[in-house]
């Protein structure tokens, strides 16, 4: 059962793609979908057993290497912490390839893109269910490629294109960076398997451990789009919609974040990583939530929206609270899944259009879009009692319960975040929905409710928006709960829920609340009800600044771009002229080949055809050889031996060359 979890998305990637033709659109699409139900029922199952029972399973598929020096097998492990995730990957890629079967309905390449559906999904189930770092890393890598096929699925635009390899090469730096980081726990610990490392690491040297674990982090930092290798995500939302709900919802964006979660036991032997991993967090979810509040394009702030909520799963990570971590990852997964289908399915159904400037009143032609993407957008929200509360909340409570430096920073930014995340969310809804329509009169016309393959993932992944988090809260982060057993490691010292739940003042547990409601209202106010407001804040010299900046994303993008990229080709550049086609060619191939030209025509100069010169040179000849003989005898060295084997190369030389030149 355990294997056919994995081996079911991977048969239906396969028959999809290389029997595509001849099963056609819909075989691809039934054969896909149904090995995707079967492994999300198997998984439901894996959940039951491993999860509530308590019996994790560890499978071993044979040995790849097997030497002296170095052991690893093809193993598979199934504990709370794999079967948590897997949950949340194998439903919401469910519901997402039901949701595709309408949305490409009019594509032409549909078996591919079902193909690299699958296959995506067999390759996050792959990373998280790896026994050791290698399998891991197998899985990590099979999801950086089908990426790129995804994001570049649409290969003849450019900006899919340019999407595809900035998504590909920035994720290349961290996995270079993860990859030194895995030789550095083989030379450590002698072994890639979780057990032993993990057993280990109290033991060892903190510095050697606190290199370790920002290795791992510069691969997380990269894969879950955290600064300062996020800018990645926003260009991605080049691929079609069910790529950017499967990618930033669910899979590929929190591997780094399992990653993390699953090196629990190093990063809790070391303070100064998790204190750069709380930092990196914090200033995460705030600078992309000030990036989304002037986006224009649906998706990117939606896409903004997903790095805010990395970063708050990046804080719970450097706060040691893991299990919070996981609990908002798999709840983001839902809502965020739910927020990314809805607004597909407004753009498939408003003539492809992505500005939401160009749209408003919708509220009319799709009332059950907009009632889904609401839930969406209350649920991301932290709203009281729906899903996004009951992890959100708590990350900022246990933030605030830290009483140090780095927990003030988090609340503080956290609040604000909560804030500006709420702004941005009604300002989408306030633009797309309820606002005076600014699109054209053919769109209107045309806009309808999509098909039933729309409306049950919607509707399914609503209800999970409202009611998971209440459902299992108690299960993944209730104060005794021990479900998550030897899965997850907290140091003694940094166990703090206690403090979080019953000492924290009331109106600090409400701040995050009382930021929402005022960030959603004054949306509301500013995009519905006065839009003058804006059009009077804009107008001014601070107002286009301020604008430039968040809507140029703080010129990150022109920061790598003219002194990072253009730096890193004008070095390359000079490099290749100065060292590789100039010093090393000058001394290498062509040196030596001029040097010995040069030198046989020389010695061909010397046969001049006159007797007195070759009787000069017989000479020359003579007291040389006769030096050869007896110099040991007259000067004691050892290093004459060499020497005379030297005189005789070159002599060899020289005659075989002037030979050749006659």
């Amino acid at each position: 059962m355990y294997l056919s979890i994995i081996i079911l998305p991977l048969l239906g990637s396969l028959v999809s793609g290389l029997l595509g033709r001849k099963i056609g659109v819909t075989g691809s699409q039934f054969i896909t979908c149904t090995c995707l139900l079967l492994s999300s029922l198997l998984m439901t199952l894996a959940f039951y057993e491993v999860g509530i029972c308590g019996s994790p399973v560890h499978i071993n598929l044979g040995s790849w290497v097997d030497s002296e020096i170095m052991s690893i097998s093809w193993e598979l492990f199934y504990d709370q912490l794999t079967v948590s995730l897997g949950l949340a990957v194998l439903y919401c890629s469910s519901l997402i390839h039901i949701y595709t079967i309408d949305y490409l309905s009019s594509d032409p390449h549909n078996q591919r893109f079902f193909s690299y559906l699958s296959a995506f999904t067999a390759g996050m189930l792959l990373l998280i269910t790896g026994g050791n770092f290698f399998v891991m890393f197998v899985g990590w890598e099979a999801i950086g490629v089908v990426s790129y096929l995804l994001i570049n699925f649409y290969f003849t635009r450019i900006q899919a294109n340019k999407a595809a390899m900035l998504a590909f090469t920035m994720n290349r730096t961290g996995d270079m960076l993860m990859s030194i980081g895995f030789f550095a726990i083989f030379a450590i610990f002698g072994s890639l398997n979780y057990s032993s490392i993990f057993t280990l690491t109290p033991y060892m040297n903190e510095t050697a451990i606190s290199i370790i674990a920002l290795l791992l982090l510069g691969g997380a930092l990269a894969k879950s789009a955290n600064i300062p290798l996020h800018s990645w995500l926003p260009g991605s939302m080049e691929a079609p919609t069910p790529v950017s709900a499967l990618l930033h919802a669910a899979t590929l964006v929190t591997a780094g974040i399992y990653l993390l979660i699953r090196c629990s036991p190093i990063l809790e032997f070391s303070p100064m990583v998790l204190l750069i991993i709380t930092i990196i967090g914090s200033s995460t979810a705030f600078f992309a939530a000030t990036c989304g509040l002037l986006q224009n394009d649906l998706k990117r702030i939606i896409a903004f929206s997903t790095i805010s909520q990395l970063g708050y799963m990046m804080m719970a990570i450097g706060l040691s609270q893991y299990n919070v971590a996981l609990m908002h990852t798999v709840n983001h997964a839902f809502f965020k899944a739910l927020l990314f289908l809805g607004a597909g399915a407004v753009i498939h159904s408003f003539a492809d259009q992505q500005d939401v400037r160009r749209m408003g009143g919708l509220i009319k032609y799709l009332p059950f879009t907009y009632s889904v993407m609401l839930v969406g957008s209350f649920s991301l929200l932290a709203t009281p009692y729906l899903t996004g509360f009951y992890s959100k909340d708590l990350i900022l409570e246990l933030a605030y319960g830290q009483y140090s430096f780095s927990g003030m920073y988090a609340f503080i930014l956290g609040s604000l975040t909560a804030g500006i995340t709420a702004f941005y969310s009604f300002r989408l809804i306030s633009l797309v929905f309820l606002t005076t329509p600014n699109g054209q009169k053919q769109s209107y016309l045309k806009t309808h409710e999509s098909n039933i393959a729309v409306i049950i993932p919607l509707l399914i992944l609503a209800l999970f928006s409202i009611f998971f988090g209440y459902i299992f809260s108690d299960l993944f982060v209730g104060v005794g709960s021990d479900f998550f057993g030897n899965s997850l490691f907290t140091h003694p010292n940094h166990i703090s829920l206690i403090e979080a739940e019953f000492s924290i003042n009331p109106i600090i547990k409400l701040l995050p609340a009382i930021f929402s409601m005022t960030g959603a209202a004054t949306a509301i106010f500013m995009y519905h009800k006065s839009p003058e407001v804006i059009i009077n804040l804009t107008e001014t010299n601070i107002g286009k600044k301020i604008y430039s900046f968040l809507n140029g994303k703080y010129f990150f993008d022109v920061i790598y771009n003219h002194f990072i990229v253009s730096a890193g080709l004008q070095t390359g550049y000079s490099i290749s002229k100065q060292i590789d086609r100039g010093a090393i060619e000058l001394l290498g191939p062509y040196g030596l080949t001029n040097t010995l030209t040069n030198t046989g025509m020389n010695i061909a100069k010397l046969d001049t055809g006159i007797i007195t010169t070759y009787s000069l040179y017989i000479t020359i000849g003579l007291l040389t050889l006769l030096f050869l003989i007896f110099a040991p005898v007259l000067i004691d060295t050892t290093m004459f031996s060499e020497i005379r084997l030297l005189i005789i190369y070159l002599a060899t030389l020289v005659l075989s060359t002037t030979t050749s030149n006659k």
